[in-house]
């Protein structure tokens, strides 16, 4: 049975009942280079491009709430804003050679309903309604020499479907309501191309509660305009964090990471650091939310947590990276503040 290394955190509680789930965790715990199959980059083997004028392209959307979703959030609707969710790298797999994710099949598709959406996409739903379109995102050995160069072909689809989608959001989804823009990893590099083209400088941008930009580095002066929300009710701007194991630096820290602007997730302020008894809340496997969970302190361009406070955490204690939780680890902290920015935003346009 494999890990899907990502969300480890989620199923940590369930892979312990195996011993062979053991044996996977510890191969996370000292994680090999895989080794990536490959083949060259064929326009003819694109899968076909979503038509967003289609719901089934889209993996959410207010009419079509997954059962998954409606569930991990006790049905909570809200419809004063509207929440544009874009998801990170689920096309993991080293045997598969394909460059891009092809929309049309169901695995990809419960993957990032399943996954994604359960544990991620909906801390944003208590704001608005939600609306997540499925995109051609790139395999994740785009990142890694010597596929990289190939993959930028891959990249630019990936986020072509973005951009079509979003345009299609702003047209017919979004009534003129305020816009939340949520992303994880690659998810955010999109969304970080799709602020400086919409919303950077332009009429838009005060059409903008906040962008949640989590788990990808986002300097300070990545915009001209847009700039870091650094209070809990500021709004017009962006937060970003990466979350890794306290006292612990990644190894490619300079490159990856140091200079990168990092949020407080629980306290939304410039303070370093936060106590146990702020934080709010982390969304586990079972659906549960602890609260009083995390504490976390504030680095440069990484954010150090605490080990959650979260049953069966012993093989937790092994893991240094905490980019798979970056998201659920403050899941009730990020309801409350986008629901908090966003009447904050209601009170001064109407």
């Amino acid at each position: 049975m494999k890990i899907n290394k990502f969300f480890l955190f989620l199923f940590v509680g369930f892979l312990l009942e195996s011993c062979s789930a053991v044996k996977n965790i510890k191969e996370y715990i000292n994680p090999i280079s895989p080794k990536y199959k490959s083949v060259p980059f064929l326009k003819k083997n694109i899968p076909s491009e979503p038509d967003y004028s289609l719901e089934e392209n889209w993996a959410v959307t207010p009419t079509n709430y997954p059962k998954s979703l409606i569930e991990i959030t006790n049905n909570i609707k809200s419809n004063k804003a509207a929440v544009f969710y874009i998801y990170p790298t689920l096309l993991l797999d080293p045997k598969d050679i394909s460059w891009n994710a092809d929309v049309k099949k169901n695995i990809f598709r419960d993957e990032v309903i399943n996954k994604a959406v359960k544990y991620q996409a909906s801390a944003w739903l208590g704001a608005g309604e939600l609306y997540v379109p499925f995109y051609r995102q790139a395999h994740i050995r785009i990142f890694k020499s010597p596929f990289d160069k190939q993959g930028k072909e891959a990249w630019e689809i990936a986020y072509s479907d973005v951009k079509r989608s979003f345009n299609y959001f702003l047209k017919n989804y979004r009534n003129n309501r305020p816009i939340i823009i949520a992303s994880h990893s690659q998810g955010t590099m999109h969304a970080k191309r799709l602020l400086k083209e919409f919303f950077d400088g332009t009429d838009l941008q005060n059409q903008l509660v906040a962008a949640y930009l989590v788990g990808a580095k986002i300097t300070v002066d990545e915009f001209k305009h847009l700039k870091p929300l650094n209070s809990p009710n500021e709004f017009g701007g962006y937060v970003s964090w990466n979350t890794y194991k306290n006292k612990r630096f990644p190894k490619k820290y300079e490159l990856w990471f140091k200079g990168g602007v990092t949020t407080n997730p629980i306290n939304w302020n410039l303070n370093n650091q936060s106590s146990i008894s702020d934080h709010l809340g982390l969304l586990y496997t079972d659906g549960t939310i602890y609260s009083k969970s995390v504490k976390i302190i504030r680095q440069d361009g990484i954010l150090w947590a605490s080990l959650p406070k979260v049953p069966k955490r012993f093989w937790l204690s092994f893991v240094k990276s905490y980019h798979f939780a970056d998201i659920n680890l403050f899941w009730m902290d990020i309801q409350k503040n986008a629901i908090d920015r966003l009447n904050n935003w209601i009170s001064k346009n109407q």
